[in-house]
């Protein structure tokens, strides 16, 4: 079954992506406001964009990847330059500009071929709940594929969907493997996740230096996690190429699996540029004449109120004013919406 991955240009000028297994019918629900969510207080909406995928796993990925695109990326996916979206891609993301060494990671991983996703592999988990929660913990940063290694309760688990709050595709693909040799056997490079010290000679790395080394890699990779009571035997640890410890506090080491899994899942999701849910594309600055309008407007009003005082300050005041005004770059709703206070303030409705 083939599945599509699209992108929608909105009234308001947004853009939205999304992948499905129907794309006539999907786009047919966006237009109508059937498909709920984002789209549905944007009509009309416009397909400008999409691709096959072959793969549910894949179709997912590439949308979750564009989602964080700047919209001067996505216009350039829209336009098919791809030189454009090579340009952008070498630029730090806005998430990690806040951190010099974690935007040039941001920049070393976009110029990369992008590797598979890491396989999440649990040995031997016991609670349902867990997997569930881990299974979470993979969907919120793009991870979709797991395998579970002798689950104790067995498998399928009905304490798992509750936990899993929405990620059914991850459960619903999830694989059961009686050993940890058959869960792994497609993996070139394996990784093992443990704070307990093991007496075996191998590299240890945090979970970003991990992710640095998923994302210059080819061949398939794998992260192990152990039971929840007793992490990973060493038997299990010695497959691994490399062992994952996360800095943590030395009087309180414990994990929990989904906080374990989270943190790998995010420090490889980084290379991912997956959306920031507060971050949206802002309007455009107002035009000048509205931002005028609205100077003008406050300028008369404080006038009438006798702010302006004494005479010879006059001028310094209202340029103070202008530039503090004009800072916020305001939107032309924005602008609106304070030039309506001010009218309110001006003439108060009478109670």
């Amino acid at each position: 079954m083939p599945f599509h991955v699209y992108l929608l240009r909105c009234a308001d000028g947004s853009y939205y992506a999304g992948h499905t297994d129907d794309l006539e019918r999907r786009l047919a629900q966006h237009r109508t406001g059937e498909a709920g969510g984002y789209t549905a207080s944007r009509l009309p909406v416009t397909l400008v964009w999409s691709q096959d995928a072959s793969t549910r796993e894949e179709a997912l990925a590439f949308e979750q990847r564009i989602k964080g695109w700047s919209r001067a990326k996505k216009e350039a996916l829209i336009r098919g330059d791809w030189e454009a979206v090579r340009a952008a891609a070498r630029k730090p993301s806005l998430r990690y500009e806040a951190s010099t060494s974690s935007a040039s990671t941001q920049g070393e991983r976009s110029d990369m071929k992008p590797s598979p996703p890491p396989v999440i592999v649990l040995v031997q988990p016991q609670l349902g709940e867990n997997i569930g929660k881990a299974a979470r913990a993979m969907l919120n940063f793009g991870l979709t594929e797991l395998r579970l290694v002798a689950p104790r309760d067995g498998w399928p688990n009905p304490d798992a969907g509750p936990a899993a709050s929405g990620a059914d595709i991850v459960l619903e693909r999830a694989t059961v493997h009686d050993t940890l040799a058959d869960a792994i056997a497609d993996c070139a490079h394996v990784y093992a996740t443990t704070v307990r010290r093991r007496g075996l000679v191998k590299p240890v790395l945090t979970p970003e230096e991990a992710a640095r080394e998923m994302w210059g890699q080819t061949g398939r990779t794998a992260v192990l996690f152990g039971p929840e009571r007793s992490g990973l035997e060493t038997d299990d640890v010695a497959v691994a190429r490399a062992i994952i410890t996360a800095p943590i506090n030395p009087e309180f080491g414990s994990l929990n699996l989904a906080q374990a899994v989270i943190l790998v899942a995010y420090e490889w999701s980084k290379g991912e540029a997956l959306a920031q849910p507060t971050l949206l594309d802002a309007d455009p600055p107002a035009p000048q004449a509205d931002l005028d309008g609205l100077i003008d407007h406050l300028d008369g009003m404080l006038d009438a109120a006798g702010y302006f005082f004494p005479p010879d300050r006059v001028p310094a005041t209202r340029r103070t004013l202008r530039s503090v005004l004009t800072k916020p770059a305001w939107s032309a709703q924005e602008v609106r919406v304070l030039r309506g206070v001010l009218s309110a303030l001006e003439r108060p409705r009478p109670r």
